[in-house]
Formats: C-alpha cells, sequence, structure tokens
C-alpha cells in the first residue's frame, strides 16, 4: 500500500506575506492536491517577540486570495489540533523529557558573561566557538527556566537525498549543540518543527534554500529521536529582476495582498509563480489550477534560481484581464461614475479591456478624465486637428482642408439612419481612402475626443449618439 502524501506550509506570523513562502505553500498544496494527499496550514508563532498582531489573519486571507485551500489548519481544525505551535508546548516537552532521558539533552547554565568569555578563548586559540566543546559537565536538571540543547551525539559528516537538489553533504563543522526550548518555555524552530511534523505525519517538506545549512541539526535531531526523515524538497531561490542576488523590498518585492490592490488578478498570481523554478515543459504558459494539480511533478523543480519578473506577471493579468465578463468592468466604473449612463459604461469595457494590465488602472483612467469625452464635449486645439504626420505642410493649407473634410464628414454622417459602429465606418470610408484616412480620420477622432490617444472614430461616435457626433463635427468646423 502507498504511502499517503501529507505535505504542510508553516509559516511565521512576523509580518507581511512574501512570495517566496507564497510560493512554497503553493507548490506544497500542488503536490498534495495531484496525489490526492492531505495539505496542512500551520502557524508557527513561538518566537513572540517578532509576531506582528493580525498576522495570522493576513496569512490566511494572503492564501485564500490565491486560491489555496488546505485540509486542516487553525481555521478549520483537524485531526491534528492545535494548529499553532504555541499551543502545542506539551508536546514538545514531552520529546524533550524524551531525548533527557536519552542522555542527548542538556541544561544550558552559562551567563552571557560566560558564554563571552568562552568565545574570547576560542579566538586567541584561533578556532570556531562551538558549544559542544564546552558543555558542562554536571548539568542542572532542567526545570524549564533555563535553554535545553541537544547534545550531539556522533561529529561526523552529514550526508542526505534532496528530491530537488540530489544528494547533499556537510562536514563536522556544521554540526553543534543548538537550543531546543529557549529560557521562555518556547520551542526553536529547529525542534518544534521537527516534532509537528512527526506528529502530523508530514511525509515531504516544500522548504526554501536558506534551510539547507540547516539540515545537518535537523538530521541529528531525526537521529536522536530515532525517527524517518521526511523527504525534502528545496525549492529555487526567487531572484530579483537581474537575476544576480535574491529578491528583496529594494528589488520591489511586496506583501502578496497589495498585489490584490493593485489590480492583480488571483489566478494570474498563481499562474506566474507556479512558474518561478519550475516548468512542465513546451510552449504553453496559461494553466488553470486543476491543470497545475495534473501537471506538476517535483522533477521539474529548476535548482537555479528563477526570476521575478513584473513584466511577465502583467502580461498574466492582462491575459486573466481579457477572459473576465464585462459586467466586471461596469461595476468598478459605475462605482467610480456613478451618475452617468449605464449603457455607455458597459460599452466602454471592451475599450477598458484592451488597454489595462491591472483592474487598479481603471481608477487611474477615469481620474485622469479618459474617458470625458464620452460624456462631455471636449475642448478642443486648433492645431491638434492636423495629422502630426503632415505638420510640416502648410498649417494654414491643411487646416482648410480638415474643414473640408469634416463639412463632408457631417453630410455624409447625417444621412446614416442605423447608427451603429459599423454603419458609421461605412458611411465615411470610401471618402477617407480617396482624401487620405491619416488626414481624415485623425481629424474626426480628435473632433470627437479631444485627445491624441483614444479608441477608433467609429467606435465613439456610436457611443455619443448622432445627435452630439453632428455637434461636435459643426463644433469644429466653426472653430476652423
Amino acid at each position: 500500500m502507498s504511502e499517503k502524501i501529507v505535505t504542510r506550509f508553516a509559516p511565521s506570523p512576523t509580518g507581511y506575506m512574501h512570495i517566496g513562502g507564497a510560493r512554497t505553500a503553493l507548490f506544497a498544496w500542488f503536490f498534495a492536491r495531484q496525489k490526492h494527499g492531505t495539505f496542512i496550514l500551520r502557524i508557527e508563532d513561538t518566537d513572540k517577540e517578532r509576531e506582528v498582531e493580525g498576522s495570522i489573519t493576513h496569512i490566511i486571507e494572503s492564501l485564500k486570495w490565491l486560491g489555496i485551500e488546505w485540509d486542516e489548519g487553525p481555521d478549520i481544525g483537524g485531526p491534528n489540533t492545535p494548529y499553532l505551535q504555541s499551543q502545542r508546548l506539551d508536546s514538545y516537552k514531552k520529546y524533550a523529557n524524551i531525548l533527557l532521558e536519552k542522555g542527548l539533552a542538556y541544561t544550558d547554565p552559562y551567563t552571557e558573561e560566560e558564554l563571552t568569555a568562552f568565545r574570547s578563548k576560542a579566538d586567541e586559540d584561533k578556532k570556531p566557538f562551538l558549544y559542544r566543546n564546552n558543555r558542562p559537565e554536571n548539568p542542572p536538571l532542567w526545570d524549564g527556566t533555563k535553554p535545553l540543547r541537544l547534545k550531539i551525539k556522533d561529529i561526523k559528516v552529514s550526508k542526505w537525498h534532496d528530491e530537488v537538489r540530489g544528494n547533499l553533504e556537510a562536514g563536522p563543522e556544521a554540526l553543534d549543540d543548538f537550543v531546543l526550548i529557549k529560557s521562555d518555555g518556547y520551542p526553536t524552530y529547529n525542534f518544534a518543527h521537527i516534532i509537528d511534523d512527526l506528529e502530523m505525519g508530514v511525509t515531504h517538506i516544500f522548504r526554501a534554500d536558506e534551510f539547507i545549512s540547516s539540515t545537518p541539526k535537523f538530521l541529528a535531531l531525526y537521529e536522536a529521536l530515532e525517527i524517518k526523515a521526511p523527504k525534502l524538497v528545496t525549492l529555487p531561490p526567487i531572484m530579483g529582476p537581474d537575476g544576480k542576488k535574491k529578491l528583496g523590498k529594494r528589488d520591489g518585492a511586496k506583501d502578496l495582498l497589495d498585489y490584490k490592490k493593485e489590480g492583480i488578478l488571483p489566478e494570474a498570481m498563481l499562474n506566474f509563480l507556479a512558474f518561478i523554478g519550475w516548468n512542465p515543459g513546451g510552449e504553453k504558459e496559461l494553466y488553470s489550477k486543476e491543470e497545475l494539480f495534473n501537471t506538476f511533478n517535483i522533477g521539474n523543480i529548476q535548482k537555479s534560481g528563477g526570476k521575478f519578473n513584473e513584466e511577465k506577471l502583467l502580461w498574466y493579468n492582462k491575459e486573466y484581464i481579457s477572459k473576465l465578463p464585462e459586467e466586471v468592468f461596469l461595476k468598478e466604473l459605475s462605482l467610480l461614475l456613478p451618475e452617468k449612463d449605464k449603457k455607455i459604461l458597459l460599452a466602454l469595457a471592451p475599450l477598458i479591456k484592451e488597454r489595462i494590465y491591472k483592474l487598479s488602472e481603471i481608477k487611474v483612467m477615469v481620474e485622469a478624465g479618459e474617458f470625458d469625452f464620452f460624456f462631455n464635449t471636449p475642448t478642443l486645439e486648433i492645431n491638434k486637428l492636423i495629422c502630426p504626420e503632415h505638420l510640416r505642410k502648410g498649417a494654414s493649407i491643411e487646416l482648410f482642408h480638415i474643414k473640408t473634410h469634416l463639412e463632408k464628414i457631417t453630410l455624409l454622417l447625417d444621412e446614416v439612419t442605423d447608427w451603429t459602429n459599423e454603419s458609421i465606418k461605412n458611411a465615411v470610408w470610401d471618402y477617407a481612402s480617396k482624401e487620405g484616412r491619416g488626414i481624415v480620420l485623425w481629424a474626426l477622432r480628435y473632433t470627437l475626443s479631444g485627445k491624441e490617444k483614444s479608441p477608433d472614430p467609429f467606435t465613439i461616435a456610436a457611443l455619443i449618439g448622432k445627435t452630439e457626433t453632428l455637434k461636435r463635427l459643426t463644433y469644429a468646423s466653426h472653430i476652423i
């Protein structure tokens, strides 16, 4: 019978949810779902000095926004409750006492002054300071008021297999007695996560590469407790845009929910994160959640770092924005322009969809007045009626021709009865082709919008209606 797969994501509530943590959660979740296993959310809240109020709620909100679902966790419970380390202290004390009984743990009795003296002596001898070289001969009984340290039994080369990195090893210098439980009664990460993984049946640990250097300590503890180590899946680092160093705040790294506020869609972020350090092969880039479950493979995780390319994230977001129903844009526009004609707002949806990379850009466009000309007659600057490509020609002659063109278009459009985008285009197309589309259609578009960049004139005319279109054409001819 095959082993049931159990993975977990165990963040510390010490601040914002960064991209690296989100990707770790994502990969662990993908693997559990693909193998029909269990995915656990566990909170490692034993560092009370660094804990930030509200972080647990923030973690849960971030993961839910991304679409990640867990089978056990602090908000939904499960067979291994509790899922907050601060509520699991009895478990850590239980295993601490097992180590004490085996003679593999001891009370650290030293003061800061004594430790400073040990370090100074090591410096004088030009040797690294190691706790294992300064173990107390007769340590006091552990009563919880002093740190408890693991006594490294065998000083040896540590060897292990990583599912991504292959066979790894570290020399004896990587091993030293380390703290299991601090003087405040809380366990260290090095101790607590191993006990939690044991009790929760975790089979695969998805982790950042920063934990590689600590692996010899973990192996020593597995050996001391005589337990089987879970399989280690070390993910590649997420690199900054230049690919030379790990992504940091200075490189634009943000809290996951900041991307939500900016108008990044969760589907886009999920798809984007999945491809940082992992690739299933082939040309396909847009994957649904279900496709990622079915396609994900540890064997396709890269060893080398993957770049955080925000341009690529925006590309993903634009792709998913293009799939949104137009009602989404109507809702956004209705909030920003509550008194405007809903018919026009709905018609603006496909125009906005083509132009934006983030939903937050809708507000920016509205505040910049980019849609004002759909509701109000624009103010025109005469010289801007001339196509920029033809400004090198005599302006007075050009304006005379522009007036002629606008008057002719007015007559042509006045004959249109079925006022649609297509019929408007058909009415003026032959004339514009004969006289020069660049000149004629530029003048028409600027007349209707008052902007050098805007949707095509047929779309604008169809939206603002026949009466307003003819009114604007007459006004432009008049000011010339």
